[in-house]
C-alpha cells in the first residue's frame, strides 16, 4: 500500500469510528476530503472486503435505531435510506419487518403524557399533525388515534404495546 492509500484508508477508518456509514456516505466523505478519485474505489472495496462497510447491515442498524429513537413511517424510512444510497432491493427486504400502524403508535407513545392536558379537538389536531409530519398516511393516523384515544380499554390515554419484537 502506498503512502496516499494508507493515509486515505486511515481517514476512512476514523470516519467509520464515529458511527456506521453507507458506501455512498463513505464515497462522499472521501471525495470531500480531496482523496484521489482513483483511490476511492480501492478504499471502498477494501473496507467492504474487511466488512467495515456493508449497506445491508448499515440499513438494518439504521432502521432499528430509528424505530427505537425516532419512529417514522415506512415511506419516510424508504426516503432516508434511498438518500444514503441503499439499494432498493435491500430497502424492500428490510421494510417488510415493519408495520406503519405499529410505528405510528410507537411515535405517539412519548407524546401522550405531554399532551394529556389538551382538550379533544386540539389534541386530535396535534396528533394528526405530528404523525403527518413523520410521513404517516391519514388511514394509519386515524387507526392510531382510535387505538390510543378512542379505545374504551384506555380511558386514561394509555398505550398498549402489542409489538412482538
Amino acid at each position: 500500500m502506498d503512502n496516499d492509500l494508507k493515509k486515505a484508508f486511515g481517514m476512512a477508518l476514523g470516519y467509520l469510528s464515529r458511527r456506521p456509514r453507507s458506501i455512498l456516505e463513505m464515497k462522499a466523505y472521501l471525495s470531500k476530503k480531496k482523496i484521489s478519485p482513483r483511490l476511492i474505489p480501492r478504499i471502498v472495496q477494501q473496507l467492504c472486503g474487511e466488512n467495515y462497510l456493508n449497506d445491508k447491515i448499515f440499513a438494518e442498524n439504521y432502521l432499528e435505531n430509528r424505530r427505537r429513537n425516532k419512529p417514522k413511517s415506512l415511506f419516510a424510512f424508504r426516503y432516508e435510506l434511498e438518500k444514503k444510497g441503499i439499494d432498493c432491493a435491500i430497502i424492500d427486504l428490510l421494510l417488510t419487518n415493519y408495520d406503519d400502524f405499529e410505528l405510528a403508535v410507537l411515535a405517539l407513545k412519548p407524546k401522550v403524557r405531554l399532551w394529556q392536558h389538551l382538550d379533544q379537538d386540539p389534541l386530535k389536531k396535534k396528533v394528526f399533525g405530528y404523525l403527518r409530519y413523520r410521513g404517516f398516511g391519514f388511514s394509519v393516523i386515524q387507526l392510531a388515534w382510535e387505538q390510543i384515544f378512542d379505545s374504551p380499554a384506555s380511558p386514561n390515554c394509555q398505550i398498549t404495546d402489542n409489538r412482538t419484537k
